[in-house]
């Protein structure tokens, strides 16, 4: 899918933000200013995060907790080393929780990445044109993105 510039990027995040669900893992895979900050502020707008809150990338912080209808857990593993790293910070217990992680530079997790998730891969195209490729891994997710994507649910 293309995304044409950085709101279309924006409402591609809010689109996914409407649908997901509490324990929902989405990866974000993609190079430094691919856009992933962007479509995190979306999928933040999706699951009701107030517009008046800033939604940034938590570069030095590692994670960034946001409060919409449900908490959202927003995860730069830039910094992190691997796996064991996210498991001595307590990350883990974020995965399985009550809220949705949204978590870029998943790669960073090795081992401990859940096998059922949601990838979404963004690629500079041009200026401002991304791709934005959706991977399900696991029948939840495919059924997340039947719905996310079902013409009848566009805004």
């Amino acid at each position: 899918m293309l995304s044409h510039s950085v709101d279309e990027t924006v409402r591609l995040g809010e689109r996914l933000g409407r649908v997901l669900t509490a324990g929902a893992f989405v990866a974000l895979y993609g190079e430094l200013g691919s856009g992933k900050t962007h479509f995190a502020r979306g999928v933040a707008a999706g699951v009701g995060v107030e517009a008046t809150v800033p939604v940034t990338s938590p570069t030095f912080t590692l994670l960034n907790e946001y409060v919409g209808r449900i908490p959202l857990y927003h995860f730069d593993l830039y910094r992190l080393a691997g796996g064991d790293d996210a498991v001595e910070l307590g990350f883990d217990e974020y995965f399985h929780g009550e809220g949705v992680c949204l978590v870029e530079w998943p790669e960073r997790l090795g081992n401990e990445l859940p096998s059922e998730r949601l990838d979404v891969t963004l690629q500079h195209v041009d200026e401002f044109t991304r791709r934005l490729d959706f991977v399900p891994r696991g029948p939840n997710y495919e059924a997340l993105l039947k719905k996310c994507f079902d013409r009848r649910n566009e805004s």
